[in-house]
């Protein structure tokens, strides 16, 4: 069974969560844009009425080209409901995103809504997070003296810290949404999410890491035998 087709079951699971009247944040990545083309199909089909808030341009224009109205954070500060993927997720629903480079947008979308809900396959649960390397979006100014304050933050949390720029096949640098850099932390395994959080929360130069602890209500987490549901305790 391919990628596509776990990602579309745990997207299908998580579309029954829509309501008509909803207002949703929509998320990004491969799984989130799953999800928003099976979410426009349904729109059309049943005549949903709703409203969204895309996480990222990508997918704004993606929800533009499919019909999906759209509102923003300014007009409607207060969302019913928010679905997006993650590149790791723990027992507890703890979370590492911003593969895409998108989780700042995506942390204050799914922070507005009142209810948070991942999809993923199976093959972004993990034990321990931190095999997929952190990504911390920062400001380009004295982006070397940011990088050392994070260093220093890091390896007093107790972790080895390597930061690598984040660029293109290409070559060139990545730049978000925002116009920041991403920098992004190979840490291997990290053994206290919350408390590595807490202290970056703290870095200036930092705009956002991507720890999502405490936010999301549950995961779709879509295997090879049926889709999962992992619950927050």
């Amino acid at each position: 069974m391919s990628m596509d087709v776990l990602k579309k079951a745990a997207a299908a699971e998580a579309l029954t969560l829509v309501e008509s009247g909803m207002r949703l944040g929509l998320g990004t990545g491969s799984t989130a844009k799953i999800f928003v083309d099976l979410l426009a199909e349904r729109m059309k089909r049943e005549g949903l009425k709703l409203v969204a808030v895309p996480t990222s341009e990508a997918t704004r224009l993606q929800a533009e080209t499919l019909g999906i109205p759209l509102t923003t954070l300014d007009e409607t500060p207060e969302l019913d409901l928010a679905i997006d993927g993650a590149d790791e997720l723990d027992a507890d629903l703890n979370l590492i995103k911003g593969g895409g480079a998108a989780h700042l947008r995506e942390k204050i979308v799914e922070l507005s809504a009142k209810r948070f809900v991942v999809i993923a396959d199976e093959t972004k649960e993990v034990k321990t997070l931190g095999k997929f390397p952190l990504p911390l979006e920062v400001v380009p100014f004295g982006l070397e003296a940011t990088r050392h304050r994070l260093m220093r933050v890091i390896e007093a949390s107790g972790h080895t810290a390597i930061l690598h720029l984040r660029k293109k096949a290409d070559g060139s640098i990545v730049k978000t949404d925002g116009g920041n850099l991403i920098l992004d932390a190979h840490l291997g395994a990290i053994a206290d999410p919350a408390r590595l959080a807490s202290a970056l929360d703290h870095v200036t130069g930092l705009v956002e890491h991507g720890l999502f602890i405490g936010m999301a209500e549950r995961a779709y987490l879509a295997t090879r035998e049926g889709v999962r549901v992992i619950k927050r305790a």
